[in-house]
């Protein structure tokens, strides 16, 4: 008689109950997506850890049963089968190469690495732990880009030629670390044009051959080796389907209002366009065009913050194992490397 892998008898019973769970870091970020996973019901909260003793008491409001803790080797330490990352950029790759190789599986905010050195150790660690990595890049999630996306892929909006994205916050990070290079890895183009560029690749499906691009800090040219972080970011991506990227985004910009956000894909046939409503960073519309003529396909209201967390605690209920889906955020990093014009040493 066969013996099942020790592994593969843990899924089964793990399979049984509700995944338990660690979340470090419960800033703004950190603490909204434990919200959302507790009100999903799928996991059970059973750690909440962060140096600041006061954030871990108001979220762990929503999970009254959690420990309370300060820090990953605190964590790392209970019988946990699953970690959500909401720390410093700096921390991700290293803190989810930490947790992969203790057997967790991981959800960690954006960026997951500085780079695409960074972000492929960490991948690199998921497949060889066989655990799930995920990472909360959730505009995908929006019902707007959910409508966008079959409408390219299907063909319906003919041979995409171009594509207008734009991220305008007219505010800007509050955190210190946000404007260290070193800590962050960049400026606005890591920290909202991820967004952008995950976008571009996600829908198009194709890799990105040249970069043409500009990254400015207070209106001076930033160049690849100084050491401030950009406000402001422009670039041009060429795809290897033929198709020009435009791409731009900011911190602090005198927007006139909140933010500026627009995802916009036009083709032979037809386009089709994300935007946020008056200024929201919440509230989007979409929108099929065809000539002069445009069809509503979708509105708000729409919750959508917390998907990307409940898709990956959907998928982490039924399987812990490795999801090759993740490997598509290295090329994500490579584009933004390119754009920084930057080595594997940053």
């Amino acid at each position: 008689m066969t013996v099942p892998a020790l592994a593969s008898v843990e899924k089964k019973v793990r399979a049984t109950e509700k995944p338990r769970v660690g979340f470090l870091g419960v800033g703004w970020i950190g603490a909204n997506r434990l919200a959302a996973l507790a009100k999903s019901g799928l996991i059970e909260i059973s750690a909440v850890a962060d140096p600041i003793p006061e954030l871990v008491e108001k979220a762990a409001a929503y999970a009254p049963a959690a420990i309370h803790l300060s820090e990953l080797d605190e964590l790392l330490a209970l019988d946990l089968d699953a970690l959500v990352i909401a720390t410093p950029s700096a921390q991700h790759a290293a803190q989810s190469i930490a947790a992969l190789e203790h057997g967790l599986a991981v959800f960690c905010q954006k960026p997951l690495g500085r780079n695409a050195a960074g972000v492929t150790a960490a991948i690199d660690a998921a497949r060889r732990a066989d655990r799930l990595l995920g990472v909360d890049l959730s505009y995908r999630f929006t019902r707007a880009m959910q409508r966008i996306r079959p409408l390219v892929r299907s063909g319906a909006l003919g041979e995409i030629f171009a594509v207008d994205l734009v991220f305008h916050n007219a505010y800007g990070p509050d955190k210190p670390w946000f404007y260290n290079r070193k800590e962050s890895g960049g400026g606005c183009l890591i920290d909202l044009g991820i967004h952008l560029v995950d976008a571009a690749l996600w829908v198009l499906d194709c890799p990105i051959l040249r970069v043409e691009r500009k990254l400015f800090s207070k209106g001076r040219l930033v160049r690849a080796s100084d050491e401030v972080c950009e406000d402001y970011a422009t670039a041009r991506l060429d795809a290897a389907s033929g198709a020009v990227v435009s791409l731009a985004c900011s911190w602090n910009l005198h927007a006139g209002r909140d933010a500026i956000i627009e995802m916009a894909f036009y083709g032979t046939k037809g386009g089709a366009a994300m935007r946020n409503v008056n200024g929201s960073f919440f509230d989007f519309e979409a929108e099929h065009f065809t000539g002069t003529s445009r069809e509503i396909l979708a509105q708000p209201p729409d919750d959508w913050s917390g998907r990307a967390a409940i898709d990956w605690a959907q998928k982490l209920a039924s399987d812990t194992g490795y999801d090759a889906e993740i490997e598509r955020l290295i090329d994500v990093a490579a584009v933004l490397d390119l754009i920084y014009e930057r080595g594997a040493d940053v």
